[in-house]
């Protein structure tokens, strides 16, 4: 059976002048382009099926990422159903130069695992099997997605 640990997934991209927006930071729509991404690695590589986005069940945008920065995201499966899996996500802006993070986003989506015929199939169970797994699915828990 999976553990959360091993649905754990870091990405980084920079965030360049054609993925901004009028104000010059980072466009919504690329970064929920880029959590989207990262949180359907995680259901694949959790219920070893194609995963398909379901759901949005929250998004909350802190502060900008401005361009030259990178955004920092995270993803990681935090509770699971029968054919459903429940992603945590979190982006951060990260300074190049020094490596300094701050959070800027909130996130949490649900997928589907499906066949090759796109009908749902069954997911495993998860389980938390160590104290970093612990404290990642508790704190999305309390996130209250």
């Amino acid at each position: 059976m999976p553990t959360v640990r091993e649905t754990h997934i870091e990405n980084r991209f920079r965030v360049q002048p054609n993925h901004a927006n009028n104000n010059g930071t980072l466009h919504g729509g690329n970064l929920m382009k880029w959590l989207d991404e990262l949180a359907g690695m995680a259901a694949m590589r959790f219920a070893g099926e194609t995963c398909v986005t379901a759901q949005v069940n929250s998004l909350a945008f802190e502060r900008p990422i401005q361009i030259g920065d990178t955004a920092l995201v995270e993803a990681y499966v935090y509770d699971a159903g029968k054919t459903s899996v429940r992603v945590a996500l979190r982006a951060k802006r990260e300074n190049p130069r020094t490596g300094e993070t701050q959070k800027t986003t909130e996130s949490s989506f649900t997928f589907v695992a499906i066949d090759e015929d796109g009908s749902p199939v069954q997911v495993p169970d998860l389980t938390v099997e160590t104290d970093e797994g612990e404290r990642l699915r508790k704190r999305a828990l309390e996130a209250d997605y």
